[in-house]
């Protein structure tokens, strides 16, 4: 299952420099691509507002 950002996202860009598959795209509110995400869990360990989850 991949991540999803809620809305808590402050659009750091902490998130994207952990991610190992490059799912993460920039925006208002960070978006992660599911079919190119691996579950990981790199971005919400990176995140400082815990927008990252399990979708």
């Amino acid at each position: 299952m991949a991540y999803v950002i809620s809305d808590e996202c402050i659009a750091c860009g902490a998130c994207t420099a952990e991610c190992p598959v490059d799912a993460i795209s920039e925006g208002d509110i960070y978006t992660i691509d599911a079919d190119t995400c691996i579950d990981c869990g790199a971005c919400a360990s990176a995140c400082p507002v815990d927008a990252p989850h399990e979708a």
